[in-house]
C-alpha cells in the first residue's frame, strides 16, 4: 500500500487521520466530539473543519469523520 498524506503504513497497517497537522489514529465511526475530547481540547467556542467543509457546533456529537481526513480546530478568542 502507498503511503499517502493522512495515513501511515508500518508492520500493520492503521488508518490515520490528521489534527492541526498531527497524525492521529482513525476509528470507525469516529464524530468531530471524539476527536475533541480526544485532544483534550476544553475551549468553550471551538471552530471545526473536516476536509476543508465548516462543522456546526451543533453537528459535533454525529458528524462522523471519514477515514484519511485532514481536520482543523481553533478555538475563538474574544476580547474589548
Amino acid at each position: 500500500m502507498k503511503n499517502t498524506p493522512g495515513r501511515r503504513t508500518s508492520g500493520k497497517s492503521r488508518i490515520m487521520i490528521v489534527v492541526n497537522g498531527e497524525p492521529m489514529e482513525w476509528e470507525e465511526g469516529m464524530t468531530v466530539r471524539d476527536i475533541i475530547d480526544g485532544k483534550r481540547y476544553v475551549f468553550p467556542l471551538l471552530a471545526v473543519w473536516v476536509d476543508h467543509v465548516p462543522v456546526p457546533r451543533d453537528r459535533f456529537d454525529d458528524a462522523t469523520v471519514p477515514d484519511g481526513s485532514n481536520i482543523q480546530i481553533i478555538h475563538m478568542i474574544s476580547g474589548g
